[in-house]
């Protein structure tokens, strides 16, 4: 059923297969990527608070290092920059953030690019889709029969459905992948405050 339905719906349908490959790659990659890098930012600093209360900055360096995402990045951007007191932390700190953000978001526009498109190239093969139609009716004139007919038909048809199939979906995905952004960047602005005062605590009860 499928191989027909490419097969009718024209080369615009090609073109929206293609690009429904492209989103859903999209959509995993950044996904895996995401999972692997939201971790539980309460373990991860507690555990690096506990080793910086024995002084041991070298194994907090080691555990930021062996820890994936831009939270751990952020928390040893902290560790290195410890030394410039507060507002050179928190300099550092905003600095480091604003990197990561954009480096979270790669490739989400082109999902949202996709599912804004997708409606429009089956709308651009609807209408393919009906010049097909209106040519066999110019060139068969009154005797123009169904059959004539039926193959631009389902080719607006199915152009118009493939449009809004992978329009629907993509645009979910888009969402989704957005919120999970936003979470991970909760979770680096409440580390980033922690462990400003983590690290700059020595600093102020010296």
């Amino acid at each position: 059923m499928l191989p027909r339905f490419i097969a009718d719906g024209g080369p615009m349908m090609l073109l929206i297969l293609a690009t429904s490959a492209v989103a859903l790659a999209v959509f995993m990659e950044r996904l895996l990527q995401y999972h692997r890098e939201q971790i539980n930012s309460t373990e991860f600093l507690n555990g690096v608070r506990n080793v910086l209360k024995r002084d041991n900055v070298l194994e907090a360096l080691a555990i930021c290092d062996a820890t994936p995402g831009p939270v751990a990045r952020l928390v040893k951007i902290a560790i290195l920059n410890r030394d410039r007191g507060r507002d050179g932390v928190r300099e550092a700190l905003e600095d480091a953030g604003s990197l990561e953000v954009p480096r979270l978001e790669t490739k989400l526009n082109m999902l949202a690019t996709i599912a804004q498109i997708a409606p429009l190239m089956g709308l651009l093969g609807t209408v393919m889709g009906f010049i097909k139609v209106f040519q066999a009716i110019q060139d068969a004139g009154l005797a123009a029969h169904v059959g004539q007919l039926s193959g631009g038909i389902w080719q607006a048809l199915i152009c118009t459905a493939a449009g809004l199939a992978v329009s629907i979906p993509s645009y979910a995905g888009y969402n989704y992948l957005v919120g999970r952004v936003n979470a991970i960047v909760l979770d680096m602005e409440q580390v980033s405050t922690e462990v400003l005062n983590l690290v700059t605590e020595p600093t102020r009860t010296a």
